[in-house]
């Protein structure tokens, strides 16, 4: 029986390890740029579907008939017609994913990062398809969001599960490989925006700006968000330190590796101030402070609950051929050989991020698919070979 299943579906699917192939029909360019990227092992097959037109049965051939088959396609359509000439052909379990592979890459998975019963609740929401992460802190029935996607609809429904409402969201810095979502939230729900103005200065929307040091409450009585101005990845870079015991770090500090500081077009300036936030800001932070990353570089990073988290000491101790670089001029080096190219797009994301651009809806989709590039790491730079 041919069946459409949606994107959080699949999560699960994958999730719990289930038996299934995804096959993939796009065109092999397009799923060599960017493909389902599964916590655990899955089985995945690409056979486009212009395959299946012009060599029906030799298509036909190369899918398995001992398992569940979960097709993919950009938007929807090609999978549906591939799913129904499996069918023709016997396979009797056969779905197709709802709105394609834009809807996986912007699908959003919560997951509670601290014990149920505390004064307040940390979230972590998952995007597999970027390899990023947002995160949520509820206090007093107050949901403050860490740079937010532009997934409105979850975030909605979100707070109205957890009987909550939006009271503000924080912008680590001016994101380049994603679009966020702060404005469209503020829009919705009238909620707070803040950001570093070394980066929003000149943005056309309403925000607050914020200086290191300053310190903003979750709710009335909840814990405190204190302000980290870390500047590098960009020069507005800032992390948000919650109750001295978490620190949503954006692009700063990732679990491995750190943020990469050339997305400006300004390699070395841009080096020498994340060098200093690194010696002066990160190294003399409280070692047992949990730090909550925006990126993931591969899901071995996260923890048998999927959760991305890990003391600063253990990242410190984990990426010690980076923290441990005891001159500006080896870490700029350092940073020169271990980046690539920036996608084109990262120049256009910034200014939609900055409220400059306005692009449809269907653009933005466009511009805001595939995995992120922001780490600077021996990783990053072998993805270019």
């Amino acid at each position: 029986m041919l069946t459409p299943y949606s994107a959080n579906e699949l999560f699960n699917w994958l999730r719990q390890k289930d038996d299934f192939l995804l096959l993939d029909v796009r065109n092999e360019e397009d799923f060599g740029r960017f493909q389902v990227e599964s916590p655990y092992k899955v089985h995945m097959l690409n056979v486009p579907y212009f395959d299946f037109m012009e060599e029906e049965e030799a298509s036909v051939a190369k899918v398995p008939r001992n398992k569940k088959i979960k097709v993919v396609c950009a938007k929807e359509g090609s999978a549906q017609y591939v799913g129904e000439i499996l069918e023709s052909h016997g396979f009797d379990d056969v779905g197709y994913l709802k709105e394609g592979i834009v809807s996986w890459g912007n699908m959003l998975a919560p997951v509670r990062v601290n014990d149920e019963g505390e004064a307040y609740e940390v979230w972590q929401f998952i995007r597999p398809g970027k390899a990023s992460l947002s995160w949520g802190l509820i206090s007093e029935g107050e949901l403050s969001i860490f740079d937010p996607s532009r997934n409105l609809e979850f975030y909605e429904e979100f707070a109205a599960e957890h009987g909550c409402k939006i009271t503000q969201t924080f912008e680590t810095h001016l994101q380049a490989d994603y679009i966020s979502g702060s404005r469209f939230i503020s829009k919705a729900t009238g909620s707070k925006v803040f950001g570093h103005s070394g980066d929003f200065m000149g943005a056309s929307f309403d925000y607050t700006a914020v200086q290191n040091g300053d310190i903003f409450k979750a709710s009335p009585k909840g814990p405190d968000i204190e302000v980290v101005h870390s500047p590098g990845h960009t020069p507005g870079s800032t992390c948000y330190k919650i109750d001295d015991t978490y620190v949503v770090s954006g692009d700063t500090i990732f679990l491995v590796s750190l943020g990469r500081p050339d997305l400006g077009g300004k390699a070395v300036e841009w080096a020498g101030m994340l060098y200093e936030t690194m010696t002066k800001k990160i190294r003399t932070m409280d070692p047992t402070l949990q730090i909550l990353p925006g990126h993931y570089i591969e899901w071995a990073e996260a923890d048998e609950n999927l959760v991305f988290m890990d003391t600063l000491q253990n990242i410190l101790d984990s990426n010690a051929a980076i923290y441990g670089i005891s001159s500006e001029a080896d870490f700029v080096e350092f940073i020169k050989q271990n980046i690539r190219k920036q996608p084109d797009v990262y120049a256009e994301i910034r200014k939609v991020n900055a409220g400059w651009l306005d692009p449809e809806d269907d653009e933005q989709s466009s511009m805001d698919l595939g995995k992120n590039e922001c780490a600077a790491s021996a990783y990053a730079a072998q993805q270019s070979a």
